[in-house]
């Protein structure tokens, strides 16, 4: 009696250490790369940058930065315009973000649209702006890139999509003192009030895109 008791309670320890250690290998370290992710998806974040609250601001939108995902070497990275445009490790990417929040979406029948042969031309439109500086007064031209510009030009010019409808740098909201200031720090007394402008809010309000992850 005495043995069966105690092969019993060996019996009982050993399978609760088989579900305590399954336990802890099924959660395992937070990761922010998730099998989910395609390349062509699109993520948002609100920027800690300096000019981020104005932006958000102008918006009224709490996203203030974007990047496109692309695979290289078996990861993905996000393919940014900052200073310079650059290729990010996405941990890295996310951690620059405001509580390290960040939502992501993907081009509605995505499956049909990005074939592999598209997603090659994408990535080759994206590489092509590598190294240029970052555009600090929201040109249109290809001279300097900025982030949901560097995002809307890779799809228009491989699918003929707009992603969202640019708009002229009036139509934003200007009126708050830090907007005026940061307004007034870029372009002096000549604000461009006429020049084409696509923000990473209009994108991120985009009806050709779904929400497929937001953390």
């Amino acid at each position: 009696m005495t043995k069966l008791i105690l092969l019993s309670i060996i019996t009982f320890l050993f399978i609760g250490c088989q579900d305590i250690s399954t336990s802890a290998s099924l959660k395992g370290p937070k990761k922010s790369t998730n099998t989910k992710l395609q390349s062509g998806d699109i993520i948002f974040q609100s920027s800690m940058s300096g000019q981020s609250y104005a932006i958000q601001l102008a918006t009224h939108s709490k996203y203030s930065h974007v990047g496109i995902l692309f695979e290289k070497d078996g990861e993905m990275m996000v393919y940014e315009a900052v200073q310079p445009v650059c290729v990010s490790d996405l941990d890295e990417w996310i951690s620059r973000g405001d509580d390290d929040h960040y939502v992501v979406k993907r081009l509605k029948n995505a499956e049909d649209k990005l074939t592999p042969k598209i997603l090659e031309e994408m990535k080759s439109e994206a590489t092509n702006h590598l190294g240029k500086n970052y555009d600090l007064y929201f040109g249109w031209s290809d001279e300097r890139i900025y982030c949901s510009e560097l995002v809307w030009k890779i799809y228009n010019r491989t699918l003929g999509i707009e992603v969202a409808k640019p708009q002229l740098l009036k139509d934003f909201d200007l009126t708050h003192p830090v907007v005026q200031k940061k307004l007034k720090e870029r372009y002096g007394n000549n604000i461009p009030y006429d020049e084409k402008v696509i923000s990473p809010g209009a994108m991120f309000e985009s009806e050709v895109l779904e929400e497929i992850m937001s953390k």
